[in-house]
């Protein structure tokens, strides 16, 4: 039967044109409240103060690594370390590499000044039943910081220069001799393609949270990335600890909302409720505009860095130029002041069994104990002349010129440290290393 027209309910005009009723947001509990102030406090200034915040910020005009490297944040870090922790940092150390101790006092004040204002913000603000405007922001500020370090993490390995091939010093470096971070280094430099596929990984991660729809997605993926990073990171000491620890942190964040609903999927077998992204603005095009303003900031980010490191990669990664005498060159016979001796009767810095040309500004000795005295080195090929520099140092000078009778033999005769040196020197086969030549096999007979 067709419904006649009158059955129809009536709809007012004012309704019809007026805007969409608001839904309330359900109240939070009192520690879920209390966990969203801590999270925005600690997890906002530990990005803010850290090289997190430096990753969301790629520019080539001015370099940034995290307000913690500035004042007042710098000067905080100092005077804690000085007149409360009893310990005296540097300040040059919050401008190098690695977690000096610097670092973990920063995190320190950071975790501390969290617990305080989280204690007062909630003795101020015990009244209110949710925060799911903030929430809404801060989520959006988590994104990002976890995209950034991401697309950081992620670019520096596709273009392999995070890990960069083994350099000349480091294949004639016995393995008992290198550390544990240079071991890993190495073991993943000499495997472009894992070191790619790893970047893959981290690069997909922090696409998919460039949108509230696939952040979940995008979540999980980073979680479990940054968590084989934290685990290396820790089991081979490299210096990174605490970051790649709060990437993990960033990325728990991003799941909290959705943790009683991947256990519906994953733990106890049943059906999951769809899961709802409230929208950062009150109108459809608002809506569209923040869209469109996340990914084109998403993009900039992820290009930013690809640009970064091509121009590294020609410097510093595989395509860097190499010394005009590029190679490992074995010591045959080595004379001091005229005297023909074998190496381990010199003094200790003269005993050399090789001489490495990797690099076009260095000059490697490899000693008879495999140690090395590396210096600085400009190459006059037209002169076929040496000049080398040490350190810092702006007095201590050597020079030496050579002659290469053929491709693989090379003579060097000059002044250092006030002896008269003459070296005949012997190139190495590069080929002949087997970690050159262990390529993959889908057949692969046993080793001998």
């Amino acid at each position: 039967m067709t419904r006649r027209r009158s059955d129809k309910t009536p709809t007012s005009p004012a309704v019809a044109a007026g805007p969409r009723p608001e839904v309330r947001a359900p109240s939070w509990r009192p520690i879920t409240r209390a966990a969203f102030r801590f999270s925005v406090v600690y997890l906002g200034l530990f990005v803010l103060v850290t090289q997190i915040s430096g990753s969301m910020t790629p520019n080539l005009i001015f370099y940034y690594r995290g307000l913690g490297r500035l004042w007042p944040a710098r000067d905080i870090t100092l005077w804690i370390a000085s007149h409360v922790l009893g310990v005296t940092p540097g300040p040059e150390e919050l401008r190098e590499g690695g977690e000096p101790v610097v670092f973990w006092v920063q995190a320190f004040w950071v975790l501390a000044a969290a617990v305080v204002v989280t204690a007062i913000w909630s003795a101020i603000d015990r009244r209110r039943e949710h925060y799911a405007t903030l929430h809404n922001w801060f989520r959006l500020f988590v994104r990002f910081a976890l995209a950034a370090s991401m697309f950081e993490y992620g670019m520096t390995k596709v273009i392999p220069t995070q890990f960069p091939a083994p350099s000349l010093t480091t294949l004639v470096t016995p393995t008992g001799q290198l550390t544990l971070s240079a071991l890993l280094w190495t073991a993943i430099g000499s495997s472009p393609p894992y070191e790619i596929f790893t970047g893959c990984i981290e690069l997909l991660g922090g696409i998919l949270l460039l949108t509230p729809r696939t952040t979940l997605l995008g979540a999980l993926i980073c979680l479990a990335a940054t968590t084989q990073v934290f685990v290396l990171n820790m089991t081979y000491d490299i210096g990174v600890k605490l970051v790649s620890l709060h990437l993990m942190f960033l990325a728990l964040f991003l799941l909290a909302p959705d943790l009683n609903r991947l256990a519906d999927v994953f733990i106890w077998n049943r059906p999951a409720s769809a899961s709802v992204e409230p929208p950062l603005m009150r109108t459809r095009r608002g809506n569209r505009i923040a869209m469109f303003a996340q990914i084109a900031f998403g993009l900039y980010v992820l290009g930013m860095f690809a640009h970064i490191n091509l121009r590294f990669w020609e410097v510093g990664g595989g395509g860097r130029p190499k010394s005009p005498l590029y190679g490992v060159w074995d010591v045959e016979r080595l004379s001091v002041d005229g005297e023909v001796r074998p190496p381990d009767l010199n003094e200790y810095d003269r005993r050399w069994r090789r001489v490495i040309f990797d690099a076009p500004d260095t000059i490697v000795f490899q000693r008879t104990d495999d140690s090395f005295a590396r210096y600085g080195v400009s190459v006059d090929q037209d002169r076929r002349g040496l000049a080398l520099t040490r350190g810092g140092s702006r007095t201590w000078k050597a020079s030496f010129l050579y002659e290469r009778p053929s491709s693989d033999r090379l003579i060097l005769e000059g002044d250092m440290d006030g002896h008269r040196i003459q070296l005949q020197l012997r190139q190495q086969d590069v080929d002949t290393f087997r970690l050159l030549n262990s390529t993959f096999r889908w057949v692969r007979p046993h080793d001998p």
